[in-house]
């Protein structure tokens, strides 16, 4: 149930102009490890995730730029988006780190892997694949909309505009996380609306680089429909060394809807993984 998402939302909090630096949770401590949410989401969304590599890890929760805290952008293609997480790894002197992304969020791990492969030393994709996906979220962006034409002074206002919109029930109480109290008593989108219609097409697109033999997992819902035979094929094109895993009875929101299962799985694979020290990994990438 995606609902299950919403004990890690704060219920406030302000923008941030652009130009500043990603807003970034950190917890525990070792081999650092991202963790980046998909589209309409924030970084609060992966606190499940966050809680069971925080005892062995060093975990960054962010939000991508034009969503939760982060700055807002006029131009997102993922190629911006992967630029923007490159770029709190080097101001963070981070070197190489671990890299999970859902949905949106691993369409942007997978192109910070194959764009600036220094920095990445494994990496785990839930539920998506780096191929063209068709547009999807039409009625997501009305309802949206919809919310900030009405201006709405409750949550609950926001969530009866929403529903009249969409028919996906987990959909609202998802989106509703976002939603922030500003200064006229009017609840208001985090996410920078806007600039994520006008880039969506870039959001569809399909990961690209030269292919990269970083120890990957793929992990993906059986009853989901974002990971086929084709993207397995394509992942595979891209990220030779990937390993796949199916888990039953679990569609798109894996993380919410199986959390033991699937925490389990990505922190099984990081362990094995980053057995190496990121220095060691990039010492035998400089004598390849």
């Amino acid at each position: 149930m995606v609902t299950n998402l919403a004990a890690n939302e704060e219920q406030s909090g302000s923008y941030l102009s652009p130009g500043e630096p990603l807003y970034a949770s950190v917890s525990g401590a070792g081999t650092p490890i991202i963790l980046l949410h998909g589209l309409f989401g924030m970084g609060s969304n992966l606190g499940g995730l966050a809680r069971a590599l925080a005892p062995e890890f060093e975990v960054h929760q962010l939000d991508l730029p034009n969503h939760g805290r982060s700055p807002w952008q006029a131009m997102t293609s993922l190629d911006d988006l992967a630029r923007s997480i490159a770029s709190y790894i080097e101001s963070h002197s981070l070197k190489s780190v671990a890299v999970f992304g859902h949905s949106l969020g691993g369409k942007v791990a997978m192109q910070l892997a194959l764009a600036w492969p220094q920095h990445v030393s494994a990496l785990v994709v839930a539920d998506i694949a780096p191929v063209m996906y068709p547009s999807s979220h039409d009625t997501v962006f009305a309802a949206l909309e919809a919310v900030d034409s009405a201006k709405p002074a409750s949550r609950a206002k926001a969530g009866e505009i929403m529903r009249e919109l969409l028919s996906e029930p987990d959909l609202v109480p998802f989106l509703a996380l976002s939603l922030k109290r500003d200064e006229d008593g009017t609840y208001v989108w985090r996410f920078n609306v806007k600039a994520l219609r006008e880039n969506y097409e870039e959001f569809r697109a399909a990961p690209a680089g030269p292919a990269f033999d970083v120890p990957a997992l793929f992990v993906y819902g059986l009853n989901s429909s974002y990971v086929d035979d084709q993207g397995i094929a394509k992942a595979l094109e891209l990220f030779p060394a990937a390993k796949f895993e199916g888990i039953a009875d679990t569609g798109h929101w894996l993380h919410a809807e199986k959390p033991r299962q699937f925490n389990a799985a990505v922190l099984d694979f990081f362990r094995e993984s980053l057995q190496a020290s990121p220095e060691q990994i990039s010492k035998e990438r400089e004598s390849q």
